[in-house]
């Protein structure tokens, strides 16, 4: 049972992306055809639906390239996401529209995962393709309004509603989506804990969000916490843990991790990071080259 998960992390998704281009590259993988379940958390759930779906991860990598500085263009009526989010939603929506079309979960060509959050139950919320005969919510939304709704961070984009449900950012629970992936696999698939082998690909953990000489100065929301940094270091948090929790119930040769951490913070809506990230992504790729060829190809039938 080979896993494929992918962290959310906003333009930082492009690190996931380039690391997957590196994967086909050099290894030659049908990552649809490779991995029995793929899931993805807000950008990195645009990845992981496209895989699934068959579109090359060139063209991937291309839109993060080609689209990032439109997506994360500043509304300046937002102050800063304090009145309304900082970036307007219709751009990446239209975006998705483009790529997937009417694709709905239940085409894609391998199983999916995408978490996204119910806002208004106050609810976690999964989306999955088809693959279980006791889960079948979901088959007929499009891919698009899924993937949407798992990128609508709060702060950064607005809700999105599908009917009945106002969905934001699935990264507010599983911003790594290897746990979710995993316990799926264990659970509703039934596969046996030693069966399983999971490539995990993060988007990058910042580290400097707070400063020790300012415990002591003027700390509120605004001036101390930070509604961006504060949201920036929860994601971060919720990779860590999940990734933490995987390892526990993995052994070392089920499993590969590909990230990379920073002494800076890492901003989620920062285009100008793209050079830097795939720089990044191809020297963990290099690295780690040997374990996921071992992980994708050790005892593989065709």
């Amino acid at each position: 049972m080979r896993i494929l998960a992918i962290d959310g992390g906003g333009i930082r998704g492009y690190y996931a992306a380039h690391v997957l281009r590196r994967i086909k590259d050099t290894i030659g993988s049908e990552f649809h055809k490779d991995f029995d379940l793929i899931a993805g958390t807000s950008t990195g759930s645009i990845i992981a639906a496209a895989l699934a779906v068959g579109i090359p991860i060139e063209r991937v990598c291309s839109l993060y390239e080609a689209h990032g500085h439109k997506i994360f263009k500043p509304d300046k009526l937002s102050i800063g996401g304090m009145l309304k989010p900082s970036y307007s939603q219709r751009t990446l929506k239209r975006i998705l529209e483009q790529e997937f079309g009417e694709l709905a979960l239940k085409d894609a060509k391998t199983r999916l995962i995408i978490p996204s959050t119910d806002i208004g139950n106050g609810q976690v919320h999964v989306f999955k393709s088809t693959y279980s005969p006791d889960f079948t919510r979901d088959g007929n939304v499009k891919i698009s309004d899924a993937v949407l709704a798992s990128c609508s961070a709060p702060k950064y984009f607005r809700p999105a509603y599908i009917d009945p449900y106002l969905l934001a950012d699935g990264g507010l629970w599983a911003n790594n989506p290897s746990l979710v992936a995993v316990t799926e696999a264990l659970t509703r698939l039934d596969e046996p804990k030693d069966s399983i082998h999971l490539l995990s690909i993060g988007t990058g953990i910042g580290r400097n969000y707070y400063s020790l000489k300012r415990v002591n100065s003027l700390w509120g929301f605004l001036t101390g916490w930070g509604l961006r940094r504060f949201i920036e270091m929860l994601l971060n948090l919720q990779s860590i843990h999940s990734h933490n929790v995987v390892s526990l119930l993995l052994s070392g040769e089920q499993f590969v991790r590909i990230n990379f951490e920073t002494d800076r913070s890492l901003p989620l809506d920062d285009p100008n990071m793209l050079p830097d990230l795939k720089s990044r992504a191809d020297r963990d790729f290099t690295t780690a080259s040997t374990d996921i060829e071992r992980l994708l190809r050790g005892g593989h039938e065709a």
